[in-house]
């Protein structure tokens, strides 16, 4: 959990805007939940090892010493999302697209991306099963990547049935089919041989584990070829088909791509599960899937599901990293600062501040009457481009002398236009 300074929050919030903004092209609805939910309604829905990781409540005032709890703080955003769906269905459309942007708490060991409080940026479709709702939500996180500057990205696709099949069909027992997912799970964190040893460890017979190993070790191309999938995985397949030839006319058929290996450890995908991957981050910038079930938890009635979550903390990782972020985003606190010769005249600086406001400026009144040289020396070493000085002759003429500082030029303005000629300048200099 981290303190965020200036220049951290603004480059959060150019990521925000962006995400924002594509997924509201696409028709997507804002939607926010509670920091925390009920314990009961978390527990169960990310398996054994998330129950783990939820961050508890204590009751409180006389119950406190019991040491029970009996809320917690968000995991996610998907679990809220479907208790939002069960309590509130009849406000909501059929068809029901929304987007979240809210932390979320998870009890992990911090490490490089990975923090115990984060920002999920998530997106769902609710209503139908259709593949077209996979294929759009792979090409609006898609879109997302490439307005941020990412070229290199991968989105993996698989099917939660095709593994199933898989399991199945190199013998490793039904009862373990979710903790051997759990395992395979972790293939791009320790490698084969440490999910071999964990197969083992979870109960997985040997030669199961082994069989199981040599088909993950093929490459995405190769797939599962020998392999005999049930029938149920033959629909997983054609599932998969059709995704990928429903993506493959927009921007994102390059970058999405089946992947047999991709597992995915929450217990409520069903479907279609997906992750994003680049080069050089260990673990993904983002995964989701199909979760028909899961608001059927809170309902009497099942409703099809599909989302997609990116990781806006690494995202801002490898984005800093990469050295993405625009030279244009802005790193001052503003793009005026009003200078004073003597404190009486504080009231006239606050009247022409008002004015550049006015004319869309942001502006930072120095707020005491120090040396005109002290007072400039601040604005540049806030990288605040102009200072706007007013003195005697100044409030008597009606007139703001300003100095552009990187470009060492001064400029004297009536102060009714002052504010649209700095804001030109502001634009054509930069």
């Amino acid at each position: 959990m981290r303190d965020f300074l200036p220049e951290d929050v603004r480059r959060r919030e150019h990521v925000i805007r962006i995400v924002k903004r594509v997924y509201e092209r696409y028709g997507y609805e804002p939607l926010e939940t509670p920091a925390a939910e009920n314990l009961e309604t978390l527990l169960g829905k990310y398996g054994d090892e998330g129950n783990q990781l939820i961050f508890k409540i204590l009751k409180r005032g006389e119950h406190e010493a019991s040491g029970q709890a009996d809320l917690a703080l968000r995991y996610d955003l998907t679990v809220p999302l479907a208790r939002v769906i069960a309590h509130h269905q009849s406000k909501l459309p059929r068809l029901f697209k929304r987007y979240q942007i809210q932390p979320v708490w998870r009890a992990d060991r911090p490490a490089r991306g990975r923090f115990r409080e984060f920002y999920q940026c998530d997106v769902d479709f609710l209503g139908s099963t259709s593949p077209v709702v996979e294929a759009e939500l792979c090409a609006a996180v898609s879109d997302v990547l490439q307005e941020l500057g990412f070229t290199d990205f991968k989105i993996r696709i698989n099917h939660r049935e095709l593994l199933t099949s898989l399991l199945n069909a190199v013998g490793v027992a039904e009862p373990l089919h979710g903790s051997a997912l759990v395992a395979v799970d972790k293939l791009d964190k320790i490698g084969h041989d440490g999910v071999r040893d964990e197969l083992l460890t979870r109960g997985v017979a040997n030669d199961a584990a082994t069989k199981l190993m040599e088909v993950t070790a093929r490459k995405p191309e190769e797939g599962a070829v020998g392999i005999v999938f049930d029938e149920a995985g033959q629909r997983a397949w054609e599932n998969i088909v059709a995704i990928l030839n429903l993506a493959g006319g927009s921007a994102v058929g390059q970058h999405l791509q089946w992947d047999l290996t991709l597992a995915r450890g929450l217990s409520y995908y069903t479907g279609a599960i997906m992750e994003i991957n680049v080069p050089d981050l260990a673990g993904s910038l983002g995964g989701g899937g199909r979760y028909d079930n899961l608001v059927g938890m809170f309902l009497d009635q099942s409703i099809p599901a599909c989302g997609f979550s990116l990781g806006l903390e690494r995202i801002l990782v490898v984005m800093g990293e990469r050295g993405m972020f625009p030279s244009s985003l802005a790193t001052a606190p503003a793009d005026v600062m009003v200078a004073v010769f003597d404190s009486k005249d504080m009231p006239n600086a606050m009247r022409v501040a008002a004015g550049l406001r006015g004319a869309g400026l942001r502006v930072l009144v120095y707020p005491d009457a120090d040396k005109i040289g002290k007072q400039i020396k601040y604005a540049d070493s806030r990288a605040i481009p102009f200072v706007a000085i007013l003195g005697s002759d100044e409030i008597a003429n009606g007139t703001l002398t300003v100095k552009h500082l990187a470009a060492k030029t001064q400029q004297t303005y009536q102060q009714g236009s002052a504010g649209a000629e700095i804001f030109k300048e502001l634009t054509q200099r930069g």
